[in-house]
This record gives structure tokens, C-alpha cells and sequence, in this order.
């Protein structure tokens, strides 16, 4: 094997393979890079069984010359080294050679590497997975989907399928559900194809974290595949296959409530920030807990205190508030998760009384739910 390669390609291609090397892993070869030279350009592959990561980089796009592949073949390198090795090699091109034994030369400007390389044949094989059921989304609003539902998969193991995030798909709708059991991210988006079966998955929420730092913000297609255990997201130059968690995930739609006792719209901005400074003091108490309690004129007063440190007493206007006086208390980071993910300038949050869940969504979007459970101290 023997090619030249753009440096500035390269490295992106092998930071995007690297999010699913593992440095724990039970097959030591997994710890490497797989690279294939081919007359079509270089294939690179992480694995680290849960996620596998194929970037290839053609020969030529759009008129211009990438690689120059002169041998064709193949090795698996030492992520590690190998990534931290092309970060820093001085040239703008990168010339790769494998000699006898799988012996790697990276030259570069004046520096020149020696590495180890393996057998590639020893490296496992990616799932195959038979493309007939595929269904497209924008990448930005892949994106979206992950950002506003993925903080609140649990991270705790002692329920494993909570860990994910559930993708049902029926009727030309994904639904996209994660909870913790204190809490609930939920958003829904139309798909333009009509599938003609219905899914329902739960997607690692590690797996999703690590796709949404590869894909781009752009509108460009991102093909979706669902199989039995495997999901695959494929985009121009990527494949991102993960497994799925085996189990069946709890249904939610009984957590959320239908009607509400207490409503008011606020600026989200305004609150979150205003809760961002009562957690200052909560988070030397316990658990890192705000109390909001309604006011006459439509105004909220929010506060926390810590026996040891003070308090703190802040007033916000809402736009809008109805139905009965409330005192509650939450966690203040569940709240500024939930304020993060929800788009909008202003937001409206339903109570249905002091212990039971509440919603926030953004004013006039049904698309984007969260949900949180309040703690008791009052």
C-alpha cells in the first residue's frame, strides 16, 4: 500500500473514526485504525463493537485531486499514535508506505514515522446490513432530535434500556423519547418518506452523542437503516452503525399529564438565567434545589437557600398565567437542561400541583416536550 494524501482531510477523517475506538476493549485490535487503500480513494474504520465508524475519502471530488493512491492494500495502525502522529506532522500532503511485516512510513515535510501495523484482515468485520427499509433527514435536524432529548437518558446501569433513547417511528412520525424516571425529553418530527412498517427502537444515548459530533449542520440528506439490533446512518463520505439495546422501554405516555391546574408563559432566556443564579446557592445544599412559587400581578418569585451560605429571593414576569397559587421545588439542573433544549423565546410550563410532573414546552410547538418531577421540601 502506498498513497499521498491531503493532511487536512486526513486528519478529520481519522478524528471522525477515532470517536469509536475504545481503549477498553476486550479484542486488542479494536484499539487500532483500519485503513484500505483502494482505486477509489481510502477507506478508515473504527470499531469498538457498540459503535463502528467507516470515513472514506474518494480519489476525487468536485474536480479536485485528494489522494494519490499509487498501491493499493491495507493495515491497522495504533490509534493512538497513528491520530496524534498526523495532528502534528509538518507538511500540508501525508505520504503513507506499508513494506514487509506491515511496517507503516509516514513522511510528511522533513519527519518520518515508523509504526507497527497489523494484519487487516484480523480486523472484525462491520455489520452488513441490508439497505431496504431507508428513510432521510435533514443532518441539522438530526442534530436537533439528539440535542434536545439525549442529557436526559439515565446513567445509571442498574436499568440498562434507560440508558437510550427511544425512536418510534409510525403514521410518517418519529417520536423521540429519553428518560431518567425523574425526568423526560421528548420531541417528534415528520418523515417524508412512508415506511411501510413501524420501529420501535432504543438507540444507545453514547451512540447518538458521538454521531451528532460527526454529522454536519447542514441540510444535507443523512440515510437512516433500521434493522433487528443494528442502526446505520450513512452521509456523503460516513457510515455510523451502533447497536441497539435489547429490551422493551417503558411506555411514557401515561407519565404525561392531559390537563393542568397552573399555567404561565415566560422568557425562556430570562428564566433560565434567573435559575442559573438561585443554583449558585443551592448547589451546597441539598441536591441542588430551586423553589418557584406563583405571585399576584403574574409574577413568579424564584429562590433558594442554603442554611450555611444565605438565600436568594428573585421576581420574574410571566406574559401569561392562570389557574390556582403554586409553591414547588425542582432540581435547578434538570430545569436549565430542559430550558437549553427547548427552542424558543418564550416558553409555557403546565402544573398539575406541587408533587405531581410538570411540562415545559416552547409557546405554539407541540413538537418539543420536557417533562420533570418535582422534589419534596415544602
Amino acid at each position: 500500500m502506498k498513497f499521498t494524501i491531503q493532511r487536512d482531510l486526513f486528519v478529520q477523517s481519522i478524528q471522525d473514526v477515532m470517536k469509536a475506538v475504545s481503549t477498553r476493549t476486550t479484542i486488542p485490535i479494536l484499539t487500532g485504525i483500519k485503513l484500505i487503500a483502494s482505486e477509489e480513494g481510502i477507506t478508515l474504520t473504527g470499531s469498538d463493537s457498540d459503535i463502528s465508524i467507516e470515513s472514506f475519502i474518494p480519489v476525487e471530488e468536485d474536480g479536485k485531486v485528494l489522494v494519490e493512491v499509487q498501491e493499493t492494500g491495507g493495515v491497522v495502525l495504533q490509534a493512538k499514535f497513528f491520530s496524534e502522529i498526523v495532528k502534528k506532522l509538518p507538511g500540508t500532503d501525508i505520504e503513507m508506505e506499508i513494506t514487509q511485516g506491515f511496517q507503516t512510513v509516514i513522511r510528511s515535510g522533513s519527519a518520518e514515522f515508523n509504526l507497527n501495523g497489523l494484519d487487516p484482515r484480523e480486523y472484525p468485520h462491520l455489520p452488513q446490513i441490508a439497505e431496504e427499509h431507508v428513510f432521510k433527514m435533514p443532518a441539522d435536524l438530526l442534530r436537533a432530535l439528539i440535542r434536545q432529548t439525549v442529557f436526559a437518558v439515565s446513567t445509571s446501569e442498574t436499568r440498562p434500556i434507560l440508558t437510550g433513547v427511544n425512536w418510534q417511528i409510525s403514521d410518517s412520525q418519529l417520536t423521540c423519547v429519553a428518560t431518567d424516571s425523574h425526568r423526560l425529553a421528548m420531541r417528534t418530527a415528520p418523515i417524508e418518506e412512508s415506511l411501510s412498517e413501524e420501529y420501535n427502537v432504543v438507540i444507545p444515548g453514547k451512540s447518538l452523542t458521538e454521531l451528532s459530533k460527526i454529522v454536519d449542520d447542514t441540510t444535507d440528506p443523512v440515510d437512516i437503516v433500521i434493522t433487528e439490533n443494528q442502526i446505520l446512518f450513512k452521509t456523503k463520505h460516513i457510515l455510523f452503525f451502533s447497536r441497539l439495546l435489547e429490551g422493551n422501554y417503558p411506555d411514557t405516555s401515561r407519565l404525561i399529564p392531559s390537563e393542568s391546574k397552573t399555567t404561565m408563559s415566560i422568557k425562556t432566556k430570562e428564566f433560565l438565567q434567573a435559575i442559573d443564579r438561585a443554583s449558585l446557592l443551592a448547589r451546597e445544599g441539598r441536591n441542588n434545589v430551586v423553589k418557584l412559587a406563583t405571585e399576584v400581578n403574574n409574577s413568579v418569585e424564584v429562590s433558594s437557600d442554603s442554611p450555611e451560605i444565605g438565600k436568594v429571593v428573585e421576581h420574574i414576569q410571566t406574559s401569561n398565567m392562570e389557574g390556582e397559587e403554586l409553591r414547588i421545588s425542582f432540581s435547578a439542573k434538570y430545569m436549565m437542561d430542559a430550558l437549553k433544549a427547548v427552542e424558543g423565546t418564550e416558553i409555557t410550563i403546565q402544573f398539575t400541583g406541587a408533587m405531581r410532573p410538570f411540562i415545559l414546552r416552547p409557546l405554539d410547538d407541540e413538537s418539543i416536550l420536557q417533562l420533570i418531577l418535582p422534589v419534596r421540601t415544602y
